[in-house]
């Protein structure tokens, strides 16, 4: 009972003391897409801290096909393409947001 209190304030205090604080997160958006046209233009609603774009990209693959944007409101078509990701800045790892647009 005693190393279980022990262990529970060791970990809180690690919290506190902010040594849990340097966990990074992936990256992160919000987007809507409108398909009435048949090429799907995508804008950005909401960006996490950690994202510097959001980007369309082949179905399969990591390459962008050219059409990106990095602002919250800015919006892009995606011709050709069948994902959005979010790109993460640094360290941070990229995220799908949508598949087969």
């Amino acid at each position: 009972m005693v190393a279980i209190t022990v262990i529970l304030a060791a970990v809180i205090a690690s919290f506190v003391l902010g040594f849990g604080g340097s966990v990074s997160s992936n990256a992160q958006a919000g987007v809507s897409v409108d398909n009435s046209t048949g090429t799907p233009s995508v804008t950005i609603i909401s960006m996490g801290e950690n994202t510097e774009r959001v980007e369309c990209v082949s179905s399969g693959d990591d390459v962008t096909d050219g059409e990106s944007a990095d602002q919250v409101g800015e919006s892009f078509d995606c011709t050709g393409s069948a994902n959005i990701i979010a790109v993460g800045n640094g360290s941070t790892s990229n995220a799908t947001i949508r598949t087969n647009i």
